[in-house]
């Protein structure tokens, strides 16, 4: 069985809920990013990393691509709609070629609440808006829509269920023996 490690860097939440759902379906355990050292990341078959995204970037993503890892998964969590978005320019900015061509990428819904945003996060946000608005309505992306449409809102697209491809990935690398985890939840 393949020894596997669920890390995140989580801001507001919906990544850390993400991480929780994971590493509970898959009997791991769970590091907050800062409480695991790089050098650790090696001593894992498998290093299944979350991030939010936040301003074209993947919160905390640095640890496990500036560090050896024998397989990295990566999920990514943000308000838009994965359906819907072109997470390109960002996976090319965090990751290597050689990281893009190795690393399997799963792209989840997370949400927002404005109530809680840092002010930072608020005056990005609200910036933002301002730059998307003055787009004419046909060059808006639908990034460009959620955002308009989730301002100053408490929304939760967060689903357990979201979680199932990745799980679905992780059970079908050779070598993974999916019942000694089954069995080992049921003692």
């Amino acid at each position: 069985m393949k020894k596997i490690a669920v890390i995140y860097k989580s801001k507001y939440g919906k990544t850390k809920r993400y991480a929780e759902w994971i590493a509970e379906a898959l009997n791991a355990p769970l590091f907050e990013s800062t409480s695991i050292k790089p050098h650790q990341l090696i001593s894992y078959d498998v290093v299944i990393y979350g991030g939010g995204l936040y301003a074209g970037g993947i919160n905390g993503v640095k640890l496990v691509t500036k560090n050896p890892c024998n397989l990295l998964i990566l999920f990514t969590v943000g308000v838009s709609d994965p359906k819907e978005s072109d997470y390109t320019q960002i996976l090319v900015k965090a990751l290597t070629p050689e990281q893009l061509y190795k690393t399997k990428v799963f792209h989840l819904r997370g949400g927002i609440d404005y109530s809680k945003l840092s002010l930072v996060h608020k005056g990005m946000m609200a910036v933002m808006k301002k730059l998307i608005e003055k787009k004419p309505i046909a060059e808006r992306e639908s990034d460009d829509i959620g955002v308009l449409e989730t301002y100053g809102k408490n929304v939760d697209f967060s689903e357990k269920t979201s979680v199932a491809p990745l799980l679905e990935y992780i059970v079908n690398l050779p070598s993974f023996d999916f019942n000694s985890i089954v069995h080992s939840k049921a003692r």
